[in-house]
């Protein structure tokens, strides 16, 4: 049975709503790390790190993506909940014609700027040969994972989060197959996982516009509008958090590989890219669960029933606080296992791996109560809190941690980073929630 928006929801409703976000995030990092995993097992270390090197910046182009999509989606949604379907549709479509004109000028950007910024981080010879082969093919796709950004988020919206997962896991397959396929069978390395990648981007792009084009039995339909100046200024501001989140978390990322590089050389990067792509299989629960919930909020706080809303901030909290205790203790336990998957010929390299694996997992028991607070206030279309939230967790204070910890404790300062900075972003988060309870009755 079709869960509606307006609806009352239980724990057991929650669940089966937020359900298909869930498993869409984890099957959609699963299949993002499968590139890595192919080339790892296939082509060697330097191009799996070559890989690694690339991938926060294409993230950092693909950003605009999910600022437009999570802060689309919060608008969408609440213009719905005030009873304003023509006006929700014209702005979807806005939105949908936007990404797509952003994503190819951000193409031409990217492209200029690969090799000089690749430069800067430390690249060179092979390593520097591989990121190139990797980034210029992936590049030129950009609107079409954009596109594949937005449309995850909107399935929600419009009440078919079931069918966004079944996109997201054609698309994964897509890219699996595809991958086998480029660099086993035809043995092209670095190069086919690209090519895989960015055919797996038009898969996920032109079927829901394909979908959202024809008649549909959903709030949300393509079709004609104009150009709402304010509104497309809202919805980048709601979607701030989003963005920021994206581009810190890229930043940091290259902080990560350059401390590596430094410290250890290109293993330290093969290392961190390990730990990175398990993480975020992981952290694509609290992801899913806070994408899935969004629209619920936002309906509820455009419809002003602040009685749900109380009893939706009751239920989420409990619900991460589970989980989080849930995935820390799989991932301690399972350590030697998920790590092999991507290192298993070099001893040295795979027990740093583990040993690091297991100091980053216990950031999980704090990560999502943060994820879920800036998911929280871009749903309530208060996009400055939210970016707030997010740039104090990546961009300050990870970074500061990544920056001065090595300097006292070395290569467990690097792991132990993410740890301390969560602490701190926690309590900032909790200090937004306990501010702004009378303002928005939550």
């Amino acid at each position: 049975m079709k869960i509606q928006l307006s609806e009352h929801f239980t724990y057991a409703k929650l669940l089966r709503f937020t359900a298909p976000s869930i498993c869409m995030m984890i099957f959609t990092s699963i299949y993002w790390i499968v590139d890595g995993l192919f080339v790892a097992n296939n082509a060697g270390v330097i191009p799996f790190a070559a890989i690694n090197l690339v991938w926060p910046f294409i993230m950092i182009f693909s950003a605009l993506g999910f600022m437009l999509g999570s802060g689309g989606n919060a608008l969408i949604a609440k213009t719905l909940g005030e009873g304003k379907k023509f006006r929700a549709n014209q702005l979807f479509s806005l939105l949908v014609y936007t990404t797509f004109v952003v994503g190819l000028i951000l193409s031409v950007i990217g492209v200029v700027f690969l090799k000089p910024i690749l430069q800067f981080l430390g690249a060179d010879g092979k390593l520097l040969s591989e990121s190139l082969k990797y980034g210029l093919i992936l590049l030129p796709a950009l609107s079409l994972a954009m596109l594949q950004y937005i449309f995850q988020c909107l399935f929600v919206t419009a009440e078919r989060p079931s069918f966004g997962f079944a996109v997201t896991f054609a698309v994964g397959m897509c890219n699996i197959a595809l991958d086998a396929l480029f660099i086993i069978c035809f043995k092209l390395g670095i190069s086919g996982a690209a090519i895989a990648t960015a055919i797996s981007w038009g898969v996920g792009a032109l079927v829901p516009l394909a979908y959202f084009t024809l008649p549909n039995g959903t709030p949300l339909r393509l079709g004609k509008t104009k150009f709402f100046g304010r509104s497309l200024l809202k919805i980048c501001s709601n979607g701030l958090s989003e963005f920021v989140s994206i581009i810190s978390q890229s930043v940091v990322s290259s902080l990560y590989n350059y401390q590596m590089l430094k410290i250890i050389g290109d293993i330290g990067i093969a290392a961190y890219g390990t730990i990175a792509y398990l993480s975020f299989i992981f952290i694509s629960v609290f992801l899913g669960y806070s994408f899935g919930v969004a629209p619920v909020i936002s309906f509820h706080y455009g419809a002003q029933n602040k009685t749900e809303l109380q009893s939706l901030s009751r239920k989420n909290l409990t619900l991460i606080a589970a989980a989080a205790i849930i995935l820390t203790l799989f991932s301690e336990v399972f350590a030697l296992p998920l790590t092999e998957i991507f290192i298993h010929d070099n001893p040295e390299l795979s027990a740093m791996t583990v040993k690091g694996f297991r100091i980053f997992s216990i950031s999980y028991l704090l990560c999502g109560f943060s994820i879920y607070a800036s998911a929280f206030f871009t749903a309530l279309n208060n996009g400055l809190v939210s970016a707030v939230i997010s740039c104090c967790r990546t961009l300050i204070f990870e970074c500061l941690c990544v920056m001065i910890l090595p300097l006292f404790f070395g290569l467990t300062g690097i792991w132990s980073a993410i740890i301390v900075a969560e602490i701190m972003a926690v309590m900032t988060a909790a200090s937004f929630f306990i501010k702004l309870r009378p303002r928005y009755g939550y």
